[in-house]
């Protein structure tokens, strides 16, 4: 099986010192990635951490198809305790970071302790340098690109944090690029917990990339594919679902009251698209869906926003401006924050007050979350635990807020979200393309209802999306990376490789076991249909006890899918 090659570079902040040691089971047993990393910290870290403590380890970890120019590669993932939902958690960010980091030669980074000083730690091929670095204290992400350009090394090397990571936000981004994010679970504040401002890597030491035989013609199909698709995404990124997700019902909109938006057509693709100003794309990809918008009026330049931002900056605070929408997602980047998490709870708090609408406050909301002043105070905690101090319904999952892709509307959506280790996530299993639909009507859902049959199809899309994850591979692939790919390019059937995406499910649901996590944290805060029954079908499918937890004993029983 293909699979990440080098060493585990293991920093110790307290110490300012590195040791490298070989990982070579853990990257033969999952891959790379989110696999290996998850596999890193269930084995390093204590069930009993605080995860913004000294004792917490964060992860970096690339996969085996970094080293490859395939398009849908340009990601890399991150690992640890989330401070937003206090259970294990793995993040992915696209841009450029990637291939620098594969270059230093290690398949994964750890950072623990934390430092006495604010510190930028630049790892490179043959070693690790602490440098302090009082005079980013504050700095905002911009400010931190700047001055690494100064040190000769571009934002491509770059993954920091702005104000709101120094501040310990609890969905503070970890930012790459500039203005791509490793954007859910906060684990910028853990970053910053760890008084660590950036990290830096460079080197020429990346290992060869050993396809199986033939692979480098799929490699180079699906880069063809990629080029000459004339998907709308490449216009209008992900932005290109508003009009579809709100005719469909499935637009949260005034805190959730709400699934469509009457006036969703003054922020929909359209109004995104004629911002743009130029094609953006991450590193070696064809596809080129990102965003980079500016409103000539006002000379704001943001990259964005994407339709997550849309919604929770958008509908669900009852804004119908796109250039507010753009300055407040320009504000999350340049002040480090997830833009779902950090605008539901902004919604969270205008309901509350009966502001919706109010664009002046919601972007000062922004800034005094990031910095943790007045209200921002509060709010920086999280939806979750200050919904009864706002008096208003906790819209989340094991404390992270929820993006678009209504479960209301799209049930097994809903129980995606329920049963995810990470929560309110729609990443994990992406079900809401089953249910759209977005795949061929052969393979997709009525979305109402839940049925023995779609709950094992969520099983097997959080199977693949985990494996995505692994390899990494970017989840707008999908038309592109065929099962008959994926076991051209990894050299396994299909069934085997679901097997490493699903050993990764049940890795981060063991160790959440073990934090206190069980069923009583799998629920919604509306009801399903069938709900409790098809959760139990979920458990039975995995392996696990009717009370969601993985039973240690008897060992997984369903691991794959098919």
């Amino acid at each position: 099986m293909l699979r990440v090659e080098g060493p585990l570079c293991s920093i110790d902040l307290t110490e300012r010192s590195f040791t490298t040691e070989a990982i070579d089971e853990a990257a033969a047993e999952f891959i790379g990635g989110r696999g290996v990393a998850t596999k890193l910290a269930t084995d390093r870290l204590a069930t009993d951490t605080d995860p913004l403590s000294a004792a917490n380890r964060l992860y970096f970890s690339t996969g085996p198809l970094q080293l490859s120019t395939t398009s849908f590669t340009g990601r890399m993932n991150a690992t640890s305790l989330s401070p937003l939902t206090d259970g294990l958690l793995s993040s992915n960010a696209g841009g450029f970071l990637s291939r620098n980091f594969a270059g230093t030669g290690n398949a994964a980074v750890e950072l623990h302790g934390a430092a006495d000083e604010l510190l930028a730690v630049h790892v490179r091929e043959d070693g690790v340098e602490f440098e302090a670095v009082p005079g980013l204290e504050g700095a905002t992400v911009p400010d931190v690109t700047e001055w690494a350009e100064e040190q000769d090394l571009s934002k491509e090397h770059v993954v920091c944090i702005g104000p709101a990571g120094e501040n310990e936000v609890r969905f503070a981004s970890l930012m790459t690029t500039e203005e791509r994010a490793f954007g859910r679970g906060g684990l910028g504040a853990v970053l910053g917990s760890k008084n660590v401002k950036l990290l830096t890597f460079d080197g020429d030491a990346a290992p060869d990339l050993d396809l199986p035989e033939g692979a480098m013609d799929d490699a180079m199909d699906v880069h063809r594919e990629a080029a000459t698709s004339d998907s709308i995404m490449k216009r209008q990124g992900t932005s290109s679902m508003v009009d579809f997700a709100n005719n469909v019902g499935s637009f949260p909109t005034r805190y959730f009251e709400d699934v469509r938006f009457d006036r969703y057509e003054s922020i929909n693709g359209d109004r995104v698209e004629e911002k743009k100003y130029k094609k953006g794309t991450c590193s070696q990809c064809a596809f080129a869906c990102k965003l980079p918008t500016r409103d000539e009026e006002t000379g704001l330049e943001t990259e964005g926003p994407e339709f997550e931002t849309v919604m929770a900056f958008g509908g669900n605070c009852e804004v119908d401006d796109i250039v507010a929408v753009m300055k407040s997602n320009e504000l999350c980047d340049r002040y480090g924050l997830d833009t779902i998490s950090c605008g539901d709870t902004i919604a969270a708090y205008l309901k509350s007050e009966d502001e919706f609408g109010n664009v002046e406050l919601i972007h000062e909301l922004v800034e005094n979350i990031a910095y943790r002043e007045g209200i921002g105070d509060t709010l920086a905690e999280g939806t979750h635990r200050v919904h009864e101090e706002l008096g208003v319904d906790d819209w989340t999952v094991k404390g992270m807020e929820f993006p678009a892709h209504d479960g209301r509307t799209l049930n097994g959506q809903g129980l995606s979200f329920a049963v995810a280790n990470r929560g309110a996530d729609h990443m994990y299993a992406t079900f809401y393309a089953w249910e759209y639909p977005l795949v061929a009507k052969e393979e997709a859902f009525p979305p109402e209802g839940l049925t023995p049959e779609k709950v094992e199809a969520v099983v097997k899309q959080e199977n693949t999306r985990a494996l995505e994850d692994c390899g990494i591979v970017c989840r707008f692939s999908r038309d592109v990376m065929t099962e008959a790919r994926f076991e051209a390019f990894f050299g396994e059937d299909i069934g085997t490789l679901r097997e490493v995406g699903a050993k990764t499910i049940e890795l981060e649901r063991a160790f959440n076991n073990e934090r206190g996590f069980d069923s009583a944290d799998d629920t919604l805060p509306y009801e399903l249909p069938d709900f409790e029954a098809m959760r139990s079908r979920y458990y039975d499918l995995r392996g696990w006890t009717d009370d969601g937890r993985v039973d240690t004993d008897a060992g997984s029983t369903a691991l794959a899918d098919d």
